[in-house]
């Protein structure tokens, strides 16, 4: 697995001091990553602990009792301009300690440049050649959670891997979505990223309508999400609906999903969200299935899946922009009455 000579025998016992974990995928798989953060800082309370992710995931972080500094890369604008500034500003810091959870050449390059004395990371990391520590990163293989994948990559440290997923919503965040929390409420995040992950529109309208009266409906999602919540609030006949989309920022989705009688999310970041607090959460998945390592990790978690599963399902482990075999029933055989089962 890595050189076994004396100098690295040497690196090893060095001290901790300042530790870096790289993941700039999205948010999901950014808040997989902080059972890492978990850890690190109970093995070294008085280390410094970076996170460097990319632009739009920052606000997972705000306010981190662990954390030092948020490095963000934008990918966006000047991509590639700022990815050879930022390797310049980290070879700067001297880590003694760099955690690559990522599988591609970007981040590859910034490990290897980083000038961290001990580097650790996924094999199938082009640049993993040049880490300290390289481990498999296998999926859908004796059904690992992608938080404990990330978790080997620093289990040269020695202890446990008995560490959650976690984020900290702050006062303020609480405040502000306290008002929301007067009666007793549900969460629906209905969108995703692939059509083939994503819950159809039809069969939420008819999982809210079969909801009882009382009981508050409260839409989630991101700025793009906004038409989609408002479509589905409108076509159902729920008395109390109340379409949130683009009007929290990630932390303060958080708390309201920790509070929530059950949150209903697709395989996709709020599912991870709701975790992160440990949150009540039905998973609903369609073309992805829990064994690929990204389910529920909430102490009250249900996986919900067609019963009739179709012979085509998973047809991809990201999802799909839409289905292969036109009926996309991995979606359309789950019912209404599995989801009010998760109540």
């Amino acid at each position: 697995m890595y050189s076994g000579t004396s100098a690295f025998l040497f690196k090893i016992s060095l001290p901790m001091k300042k530790i870096l974990v790289i993941q700039t995928a999205s948010t999901g798989d950014v808040i997989l990553v902080t059972p890492l953060l978990e850890k690190l800082h109970h093995l070294y309370p008085d280390g410094v602990l970076d996170i460097l992710i990319k632009k739009g995931n920052e606000g997972l972080f705000d306010a981190h009792p662990y954390l030092r500094q948020v490095w963000i890369w934008d990918k966006k604008m000047h991509k590639h301009r700022h990815l050879a500034g930022l390797i310049l500003r980290i070879r700067e810091e001297k880590y003694d300690l760099a955690i690559n959870c990522q599988r591609f050449f970007a981040t590859g390059l910034i490990t290897a440049l980083s000038k961290a004395k001990i580097s650790s990371g996924f094999r199938k990391n082009p640049l993993s050649l040049f880490f300290s520590h390289r481990y498999p990163h296998a999926i859908g293989k004796a059904n690992i959670h992608e938080a404990h994948r990330n978790l080997t990559l620093i289990s040269f440290l020695g202890g446990s891997d008995d560490y959650p997923v976690r984020l900290y919503p702050s006062q303020l965040h609480e405040a502000l979505v306290s008002q929301y929390k007067t009666r007793a409420y549900i969460c629906i995040a209905p969108a995703s990223l692939w059509f083939t992950k994503q819950y159809p529109e039809r069969k939420w309208t008819e999982f809210i309508d079969a909801l009882p009266g009382d009981l508050m409906v409260i839409l989630l999602g991101s700025n793009a999400d906004k038409d989609l919540c408002n479509r589905i609030g409108s076509f159902a006949t729920h008395p109390f609906i109340l379409n949130l989309a683009g009007k929290l920022n990630l932390l303060q989705s958080a708390s309201l999903m920790r509070d929530a009688r059950m949150n209903f999310v697709n395989d996709s970041a709020p599912l991870h969200l709701a975790s992160a607090v440990n949150g009540p959460v039905a998973a609903v998945f369609c073309s992805t299935v829990p064994e690929f390592g990204f389910g529920p990790l909430s102490s009250i978690s249900y996986t919900v899946e067609a019963k009739d599963k179709p012979t085509c399902r998973p047809c991809g482990l990201h999802g799909r922009n839409a289905c292969p075999e036109k009926h996309f029933n991995c979606a359309h055989r789950i019912t209404t009455e599995q989801l009010l089962q998760c109540l």
